[in-house]
């Protein structure tokens, strides 16, 4: 009868979740809920509840979850700093000249701005007010602008320095801890967020450069859908390469800073994210966009999205709690372990679970959620750590881009003018759905994608 309750705790989020509550208060309201329901009919030990207060103890004092708020700092300041317009007006100059070269400066923009922000939905929507209003007017097939500016803004998932692969770090770390013990080893080796950063940067880079290679194609074989920049236009410009250089070198000197410093062994990923957000600030001034009124905003801002991701975090907690109260973890591990095709078996079921999730869940919730009940379970089957957190990384991605509720295209949809179809920009986006599972796929078959670099950095 637990199991079935577990199975019906599960359910119950996710009907009060698509009606539209707090995701944080109906992840905590339905744990409680049914922990309460549970007890009086004797099929919930209370006891479990005791842990509660340890936990939010824990999620205070975790040094590696303070990058968050920092990392926010830093994207939000980049973003009132008009570092994203500099980028976009300069290098669609730089590529003007040939077809499809204003969506190759959308997808370099947007790989500096996920670099440099890790927030899907403010690169998503900075990128659509900037650019796609331009490239309209310049031509540009309406489905082409949109499934370019939507799949550019989902970097942000994949290339470090990201807020999900910080979180998905820790959560990792605590699930391979985990999984080690359970099997008796009881000096469990670590992973780190930092070896997630690493594991990330082949196949991000490697995504940036299908993008890219498809609209090079798309140019080849539609040229009339992705126009070059007039001549008179680019002409105009004066000192050009001063420009590139000037919108180029602030944010990639930042980039590498941060990366840098972690990469290097100088810096843990949050002392990074702390020279990342007084980065930010230096460049702010160094752009004459620092003031008051904009630290209060970014202030503001910061506060608002760190809130929501801690508050989420304890909802999460709460669920998982009860959940595990219930023996759900001994269900999930149960089913995956007699799946057809062993830890392939597993894989498969476990991935697709997400990347249906995906459509109705921000991947703040399924990181705190699911990925706890999942992820030990896997590790224990023998799945490398770094690996599995790329590959639930890529997948979330994926599910952001996907029709019809993934939130990059409903951030686009609000910034998009009303000329713009919805029906435009969810099949804008279907060739890029396919590049990132055809990417997804690459790394199924060849783990060392995000494994080699990791292991030749830090042995």
């Amino acid at each position: 009868m637990m199991e079935y309750l577990s199975l019906f705790l599960f359910l119950g989020a996710v009907i009060v979740l698509l009606m539209g509550y707090s995701v944080a208060f109906s992840l905590a309201g339905t744990g409680l809920l049914f922990a309460g329901i549970g007890a009086l009919t004797g099929h919930f030990d209370s006891v479990f509840l005791e842990a509660i207060p340890n936990r939010l103890f824990g999620i205070m004092n975790n040094e590696v979850l303070i990058a968050v708020p920092l990392f926010v700092f830093m994207g939000v300041m980049l973003e009132k700093s008009k570092i994203a317009e500099g980028l976009l007006d300069t290098m669609s100059i730089l590529f003007g000249s040939m077809n499809g070269g204003l969506g190759i400066s959308v997808t370099i923009v947007g790989m500096l701005l996920a670099a440099s922000t890790g927030i899907v939905g403010a690169t998503v929507v900075t990128m659509g007010l900037l650019s796609l209003p331009t490239m309209l007017r310049r031509g540009y097939d309406p489905q082409v602008a949109c499934g370019v500016i939507c799949a550019s803004g989902t970097l942000g998932q994949i290339i470090p320095p990201s807020i999900v692969l910080v979180l998905l770090g820790d959560v990792i770390s605590s699930a391979y801890q985990q999984s080690q013990i359970d099997q008796g080893l009881f000096s469990p080796e670590t992973v780190t967020v930092g070896d997630l950063f690493l594991g990330a940067l082949i196949p991000g880079l490697l995504l940036v450069f299908a993008y890219t290679l498809y609209i090079v194609g798309k140019a080849v074989i539609s040229p009339s859908s992705v126009p070059a920049i007039p001549k008179e236009e680019r002409d105009a410009v004066d000192n050009l390469w001063g420009k590139v250089l000037s919108a180029l070198v602030p944010p990639i000197l930042l980039i590498g800073l941060v990366l840098g410093s972690i990469l290097g062994g100088l810096a843990t990923p949050t002392e990074a994210a702390a020279v990342g957000a007084v980065g930010a600030v230096v460049l702010a001034i160094f752009k004459r966009n620092f003031n008051l009124e904009t630290l209060t905003g970014v202030m503001r801002s910061t506060t608002q999205v760190s809130s929501m991701v801690f508050i989420i975090l304890v909802g999460a907690s709460i669920f998982s709690l009860v959940f595990r109260g219930f023996g759900g973890d001994d269900m999930v591990r149960d089913f995956l372990t007699d799946l057809p095709g062993g830890v392939w078996g597993a894989l498969a079921v476990v991935m697709l679970v997400m990347f249906l999730l995906g459509f109705f869940l921000d991947f703040i919730e399924i990181t705190f959620v699911v990925v706890p009940i999942v992820a030990p379970i896997l590790l224990t089957m023998g799945l490398d750590p770094i690996w599995l957190g790329i590959m639930i990384a890529l997948n979330l991605q994926t599910s952001f881009l996907t029709p019809p509720f993934g939130f990059a295209l409903f951030y686009l949809r609000g910034v998009a003018p009303e000329s713009i179809s919805t029906g435009q920009i969810y099949r804008g986006v279907i060739p890029f759905i396919a590049i990132q599972l055809t990417m997804l796929g690459l790394l199924a078959a060849w783990p060392a994608l995000a494994t080699w670099l990791p292991h030749a950095v830090y042995g």
